[in-house]
């Protein structure tokens, strides 16, 4: 029988799941090479262990930033795995953090001992070291959930942006397709959209670019909006 009053020797980690949206709206995930052991030469999520007197959070921004190059966005915890065995190095706890970024505008370099750094779409992942698969299959869940409830697939897309590309950024993270009409006028219906200039020069006939109305939004919160498509 265990003895409760053993204490346990763990270590804490952080691990970053950063999902960007591409030119052609594909949704991706942000992997390292590992350079070292364990699973040196196979992807995972960036991640790293935090410092005695470390906040979590700027742990994981600490790390994104040195393993990645990608700096200066929001990140927002997901959860915690402490499975046993999870880590070959011995008991490691890790927290889970995510973010959401736009792709075009976030350059990316390997700054640590990792062997390169990759944007790869989601539904076409390599295989991942440790139990980064499950926590990349609980990231997407999670993902799927709240997009539908809160409006943060914005932060995805450019600043100003077309009604097509935010149904089709929609499509892609839900993975089905919407109904157009019904689709445009629930968003529009909800008045959290700025509209901004005309998008000319393109094959197709002009389209009304929007923006994101944040201040509005937040407004609305207060008096009990509830945002759901």
């Amino acid at each position: 029988m265990t003895n409760p009053t053993e204490s346990l020797s763990s270590s804490l980690t952080v691990d970053c799941v950063i999902f960007g949206l591409d030119a052609s709206s594909r949704l991706k995930v942000l992997l390292i090479q590992r350079g070292h052991e364990p699973f040196e030469g196979a992807w995972a999520l960036p991640g790293g262990f935090v410092a005695k007197y470390e906040p979590l959070e700027d742990a994981a921004s600490r790390i994104l930033r040195e393993e990645t190059g990608v700096s200066d966005v929001f990140i927002e915890q997901l959860y915690t795995v402490g499975t046993p065995n999870r880590d070959p190095r011995g008991r490691v706890v890790t927290v889970v953090y995510y973010a959401l970024i736009n792709l075009v505008e976030q350059s990316t370099a390997t700054k640590s001992d990792n062997k390169a750094v990759e944007w790869y779409p989601i539904d076409n992942l390599p295989q991942l070291a440790f139990d980064h698969a499950d926590i990349m299959k609980m990231a997407i869940q999670r993902l799927r959930g709240k997009v539908r409830y809160q409006p943060i697939g914005f932060e995805l897309l450019p600043e100003s942006f077309t009604l097509t590309q935010l149904q089709n950024l929609y499509e892609t993270i839900l993975g089905k397709e919407l109904n157009k009409r019904n689709f445009r006028t629930k968003i529009l219906k909800m008045d959290i959209l700025k509209e901004g200039s005309i998008l000319r020069g393109v094959a197709h006939r002009p389209a009304q670019l929007y923006r994101f109305d944040e201040a509005k939004y937040q407004d609305y919160v207060k008096r009990g909006f509830n945002f759901e498509l």
